[in-house]
C-alpha cells in the first residue's frame, strides 16, 4: 500500500484548466475552471503536514492551511469551510485574487522543485462548492448584546469587520456609497479575475448571518458623521484608497491619458450596466501604453485587449525579477498579447493636442534605496519613443482622508494614512477612541487579504471597547 505522505511523488502539482486565449480575450470571465472532488482531494492529498506549515505563516490571516487541505482529502467538504472562514472573512475571493506565488504557495516546502500545492484553487473550491452544497455559516450559539457598531466602506475591510461583529452578536450597519457591495472587489478587479456574482452571493450569505447593507449612502453627503457617533456604540472606518500617483512629467493632462481606476470602473460599470455610458473609456482599436507593473497595471493591461486594442504595451522602471505584480497575471498578460518593456521610465507623455507617444529612458538598477529596493537609475543617451494613441497610468494609489476627519478628532500621517494605536489592547483604534479603521485607509494600498485581516483585527479592537470577550 502506498504512503500517503509520499503521495507528492506520484501525483504532481495540476492547476484548473484555463480557458483558451483565442477564446478569452473577448469576453470579461473567469479564465480558471473549478476543481471537481476528486481533482481537489487529490491536490490537497499532496500536503506534506509539514512540523513547521510556513505557507500558514506567510498567508496575512494565518489560514489553517494544511488542515482545511486534510479534510479535503477526507472528503469533509462542510468542515473545511467552517475552518476555513475561522481566519478568512473571504475565503472565495482570496482563493481567486491573492498572489498566492508571493504568499502561501511561495513559501510551500514542495515549491523548491516539486510543484507547491495547489492552495490557491482549493481555497476557491471549498467555499464555492460547500455554498453550492447548501453550506451556510453557523450562527446557531450567537447570542445578541444589543450593541450597534456603523461599518463606513464596503470593501474587504469592511465585510471582515462586519463578520467578525455579527458573529459575535454585534449588529453591523455597512454604509457604503456605491449601489453594491465590495468596493474595489467589484469596481476595481476586473471580472476575468472575480467575476461580480460572487460578490453578490457573499453579501447573500452576510445578510443571512444579521448584517445590514445601506448602499448609495455617502457620508458627509447624505448622512453626517456625528449623527452616525449619536447612534451607533462605535464606527469603523474602511473607506480605502483611490487618489491615484501621479508620474510627474509632462503630458499627463493630455486626451488620452487614463487614470487606472477610473479606467477599470467605467469599464466595470459598462459590463454591468450600471453606470453612464457616456464615461465608459473605450480603447478599441488604439495602441495601449500601460506605465506601471502592478497587479492594477495588469488589470489594465487584460482589460484593453479584450475591448480589443490594437496592441498593448506595459513600460516598467525596475526588471522583471522585480516588478511587483502577480506572476499568474503577468503570464496571463503576456500570454493574451501584451508586450512588455522592462527597464524603462517614462519621462514624457507626447503629443499635440492628443496623446501621441510615450518618451522613455532605459534604467539600471543601482544601490537600495530608503525602503530597501534597488533604485531605477537613468542611463543618459537611450530615450526612445513607445507610439501611443491611449496611456494608462498605473502607478499605485494613495489615501483620499475625509474632509470631515479634522472635525471629529480623527488624525492621519503626513501621506494621508489615517493614524490608529499601537496599543496591541487596542487595535486599530484611531485618535478618536470611538472610532477604528483598517485597510488601505490604514496600511496604504495593498492586497484585498491583508485588508480582510486588519478589518477582522479592527472589529476585536472594537469589542474590547465594547467591553465584550472575543
Amino acid at each position: 500500500m502506498a504512503d500517503k505522505n509520499l503521495q507528492f511523488l506520484d501525483v504532481p502539482r495540476h492547476d484548473p484548466e484555463k480557458v483558451a486565449v483565442e477564446q478569452r480575450i473577448h469576453e470579461f470571465k473567469e479564465i480558471y475552471a473549478q476543481f471537481d472532488a476528486p481533482a481537489a482531494s487529490q491536490q490537497a492529498g499532496r500536503c506534506l503536514s509539514c512540523g513547521t506549515p510556513f505557507c500558514e505563516w506567510k498567508c496575512p490571516v494565518h489560514n489553517y492551511i494544511p488542515d482545511w487541505l486534510r479534510l479535503i482529502n477526507q472528503g469533509n467538504l462542510f468542515e473545511a469551510a467552517e475552518l476555513s472562514h475561522k481566519t478568512n472573512s473571504l475565503p472565495e475571493m482570496c482563493g481567486r485574487i491573492c498572489p498566492q506565488d508571493r504568499l502561501c504557495e511561495g513559501a510551500c516546502t514542495l515549491n523548491d522543485g516539486l510543484g507547491a500545492v495547489t492552495i490557491g484553487s482549493i481555497e476557491k473550491y471549498i467555499t464555492d462548492e460547500a455554498l453550492k452544497q447548501g453550506w451556510r455559516p453557523d450562527m446557531s450559539s450567537v447570542v445578541p448584546t444589543g450593541r450597534k457598531v456603523a461599518v463606513v466602506g464596503a470593501g474587504p475591510a469592511g465585510l471582515a469587520c462586519a463578520d467578525i461583529l455579527v458573529r459575535n452578536g454585534v449588529q453591523p450597519v455597512v454604509f457604503d456609497k456605491y449601489q453594491r457591495i465590495g468596493g474595489l472587489l467589484t469596481f476595481g478587479i476586473p471580472p476575468f479575475k472575480l467575476e461580480k456574482e460572487v460578490v453578490e452571493t457573499r453579501r447573500e450569505i452576510m445578510e443571512g448571518m444579521g448584517v445590514e447593507f445601506r448602499l448609495g449612502v455617502e457620508i458627509g453627503r447624505d448622512i453626517s458623521f456625528d449623527r452616525l457617533l449619536a447612534e451607533f456604540d462605535a464606527v469603523f472606518l474602511g473607506m480605502g484608497t483611490y487618489s491615484y500617483v501621479k508620474g510627474g512629467f509632462p503630458g499627463e493632462d493630455l486626451p488620452g491619458v487614463h487614470e487606472a481606476l477610473p479606467y477599470l470602473v467605467s469599464n466595470i460599470n459598462h459590463e454591468l450596466a450600471l453606470g453612464n455610458e457616456g464615461e465608459w473609456v473605450n480603447l478599441t482599436g488604439k495602441r495601449v501604453v500601460v506605465l506601471g507593473g502592478g497587479d492594477t497595471g495588469m488589470d489594465c493591461i487584460r482589460t484593453a485587449i479584450r475591448q480589443g486594442a490594437e496592441s498593448v504595451t506595459c513600460t516598467y522602471r525596475r526588471d522583471e525579477k522585480n516588478m511587483p505584480g502577480s506572476r499568474r497575471d503577468y503570464k496571463n498578460s503576456k500570454e493574451e498579447g501584451a508586450e512588455f518593456f522592462f527597464n524603462r521610465q517614462p519621462i514624457e507623455i507626447i503629443g499635440t493636442d492628443k496623446v501621441e507617444g510615450v518618451r522613455v529612458v532605459e534604467t539600471r538598477l543601482g544601490p537600495p534605496g530608503p525602503r530597501g529596493r534597488r533604485v531605477a537609475e537613468p542611463i543618459p543617451g537611450t530615450e526612445q519613443v513607445i507610439p501611443a494613441d491611449a496611456v494608462i497610468v498605473a502607478f499605485g494609489f494613495n489615501p483620499s482622508p475625509a474632509k470631515w476627519f479634522d472635525d471629529f478628532g480623527i488624525a492621519v500621517h503626513r501621506n494621508g494614512r489615517v493614524r490608529v494605536s499601537p496599543d496591541k489592547t487596542k487595535p486599530f483604534q484611531t485618535t478618536h477612541e470611538k472610532v477604528f479603521a483598517g485597510g488601505d485607509m490604514v496600511r496604504g494600498s495593498d492586497l484585498v487579504v491583508t485588508a480582510v485581516f486588519e478589518g477582522r483585527e479592527a472589529a476585536r479592537g472594537i469589542l474590547g471597547y465594547l467591553g465584550l470577550t472575543v
